[in-house]
């Protein structure tokens, strides 16, 4: 009964703490498609502790002091984001916060257990304006250059300006929203879900976690590439409207696709239970 008050003031308290920091959060991928997978990562991190509670209920607490410094530590972040009104800082925070209460409280063992739970919460916090930045320029001029490069090679003129693709009919801009940020982030989370449900060897579910980066980057200069022989072949409409986000969709599910394929091959360099390999 003491337990279950504990855990109801400091959700309390928690609540209250972070009142104003939580709804923005929900706001941000409501409103920027570049995060709107957050709303998949809450719930699939809630099943992923839930899985763990017989783990969770069997290990016996051993309570760390250790637990306080984290949690002064994450409070401190918390209020520097608070002041320096950088949303990042407090809502990493309170993935933190929520670490520090559990080997507080419970112990290591119980925190090892939670650990990838709260990690994958990551997933859900948008990135620094500043970081977030230095990732989509580079990956704006990636696509510029494959796109031009596929373009030229298929024998239709091309001249690259920058992130500007001119072709004979009309001017492409690969702008930031072209980037492929949002299909990165988001292939990225199912990486990562694939590995944990299909995959028990951890380093195989890092390289998968990994070549969600080049899968995704390839596939969205090469959307870039099509849609650019699209509007030159087809119409200049190619590139607009209904036509350029289904070609988005499209690609994701290539990439998606590329993804499978590449855990495919992995999974035949498994040997078959019982039977001897002979070099």
């Amino acid at each position: 009964m003491r337990r279950q008050a504990t855990l109801v003031l400091l959700s309390v308290a928690l609540c209250w703490l972070y009142a104003g920091v939580l709804p923005s959060l929900v706001r941000q991928w409501a409103s920027d498609e570049d995060y709107s997978h957050g709303f998949f990562v809450v719930p699939l991190a809630g099943y992923f502790l839930w899985e763990r509670r017989h783990k969770l209920r069997d290990a016996a607490p051993n309570p760390s002091a250790f637990g306080l410094l984290v949690l002064g530590g994450s409070l401190l972040c918390f209020i520097a984001g608070q002041l320096g009104s950088e949303l990042f800082l407090s809502r990493v925070s309170l993935i933190g916060v929520l670490g520090a209460l559990v080997l507080f409280l419970l112990g290591w063992r119980h925190l090892r257990l939670v650990a990838f739970p709260l990690a994958f919460l990551l997933l859900m916090l948008p990135l620094p304006e500043i970081i977030f930045n230095r990732i989509t320029f580079p990956l704006q001029m990636l696509a510029s250059r494959v796109g031009e490069v596929v373009i030229a090679a298929s024998g239709v003129p091309v001249l690259r300006e920058g992130n500007v693709l001119l072709l004979p009919n009309r001017t492409l801009e690969v702008a930031e929203a072209c980037s492929g940020i949002r299909s990165l982030m988001s292939l990225t989370m199912l990486a990562v879900v694939l590995g944990y449900f299909t995959e028990r060897r951890t380093w195989v579910r890092v390289l998968t976690a990994l070549a969600a980066v080049p899968i995704a980057v390839a596939a969205n200069a090469f959307r870039v590439a099509g849609t650019g022989l699209a509007s030159y072949w087809i119409s200049p409409a190619a590139a607009e409207g209904f036509f350029h986000t289904f070609s988005g969709w499209f690609m994701f599910v290539v990439a998606l696709g590329g993804l499978l394929g590449f855990k495919r091959l992995l999974d035949v360099r498994r040997s078959v239970p019982g039977q001897e390999v002979v070099c």
